[in-house]
């Protein structure tokens, strides 16, 4: 993972990423709430649980490249099954797709794990 990063954002540009990380992952699991309330077609409800599932990670920022692209890709495959709303999934898939390519910044699960580390001694 850390090969994926040159560095994990800090300051004002981590706490963007952090902003868009919960900002993302809120929506996210809020469009499955709905959907799983109001829709009954089971085509219509697997992509939007699996994307809500994923937003778990993207706020925790644990493996955010991977589950961005998934989301994106998610969000991508609801826009083409489902009318209506399009333009709003695929602002979804295109905040996941920015967030995949940034990385999940200084404030992360991700940064902890495979951040550089300081050996002191």
């Amino acid at each position: 993972m850390q090969r994926l990063f040159s560095t994990f954002a800090n300051g004002w540009s981590g706490l963007g990423l952090l902003i868009q990380r919960v900002v993302l992952g809120t929506v996210l699991i809020w469009h499955g709430a709905v959907v799983f309330r109001d829709v009954a077609g089971v085509e219509q409800i697997v992509p939007e649980l699996i994307a809500s599932g994923l937003a778990l990670f993207i706020v925790a920022a644990l493996w955010t490249p991977a589950a961005g692209a998934l989301v994106a890709g998610l969000q991508v495959w609801i826009a083409l099954i489902r009318t209506g709303n399009e333009a709003g999934v695929l602002i979804l898939a295109t905040l996941a797709g920015t967030l995949a390519m940034i990385g999940p910044g200084a404030w992360s699960i991700d940064a902890r794990i495979f951040g550089r580390k300081h050996i002191v001694g």
